[in-house]
């Protein structure tokens, strides 16, 4: 077996964890807790680097995340928890058993299919809700999507994305009602409408989280050159009044469209 060289680069990842957790006064430091804000930075590198589709920057940041996995199942090992054994077959029998489709004689003849019965049998392992899998930390705009497709998968939704956009300009008119009048209430119904737009990307088969970042990053990149110009025609951004400010930005956007 240990002729695989994967099973050979994963044992000699778990002898270096070993010999750093011995010998490294650092790693010898943490524990879960100290760990866990790291992983999220390492884990919003990876993000970074599928955006940028960087193949060699990805390659290298599943390293890294990898290596914190590996951390816990050492840390888990030392307080007699579980180990990286207990990790992975966990993970191998949790996966067969939610794909009896593949590993038994259930039907799934789509996507859709395999979604319903996934949540299915998630409820059946004694989950007491549908969305009681959903990380309370995740952030809001993907946390509203994970809450669309976990109801979806129990057939709680809309018909069509007719209905949907109804919604949203029904979330609108209710969030312009209250938009002057009623902070907290305005705030409220401002959710609504961002809800209900997540949920009609979803019928779109848009993912809002991509989209938003590529007209985030569409805005950083038109703003930069706006400052570039400024800066070339011997002007101080913080000098010109928005009208003046605007006329870069056309010229911006004008020649970025024609590219």
């Amino acid at each position: 077996m240990m002729n695989d060289p994967r099973l050979a680069a994963f044992k000699r990842l778990l002898d270096i964890m070993d010999d750093l957790r011995e010998k490294c006064p650092w790693d010898k430091k943490q524990t879960f807790e100290s760990l866990r804000k790291l992983t999220i930075e390492e884990t919003f590198e990876l993000s970074d680097a599928i955006h940028e589709q960087d193949l060699e920057e990805i390659k290298k940041e599943l390293g890294d995340l990898f290596l914190h996995l590996v951390f816990y199942s050492k840390l888990g090992s030392e307080v007699k928890a579980f180990d990286v054994t207990d990790v992975l077959n966990g993970v191998c029998d949790k996966l067969i058993h939610r794909h009896p489709h593949i590993y038994g004689d259930v039907k799934a003849e789509d996507e859709e299919e395999v979604k319903r019965n996934w949540e299915k049998i998630k409820l059946s392992e004694g989950n007491k809700s549908v969305l009681g899998g959903v990380p309370k930390s995740l952030p809001a705009m993907n946390k509203a999507q994970r809450i669309q497709e976990k109801v979806k998968g129990v057939g709680f939704d809309w018909e069509d994305r007719s209905q949907v956009w109804a919604k949203v300009e029904e979330e609108i008119r209710e969030f312009q009602e209250v938009e002057n009048t009623d902070s907290k209430e305005a705030e409220k119904e401002l959710g609504d409408v961002f809800f209900s737009l997540i949920n009609y990307a979803r019928f779109m088969n848009i993912d809002p989280e991509a989209a938003l970042e590529k007209t985030n990053r569409k805005f950083i990149a038109r703003f930069q050159e706006l400052e570039r110009l400024i800066v070339a025609d011997g002007k101080v951004i913080t000098e010109l009044n928005l009208t003046e400010m605007d006329i870069y930005w056309e010229k911006v956007k004008k020649a970025q469209n024609t590219h």
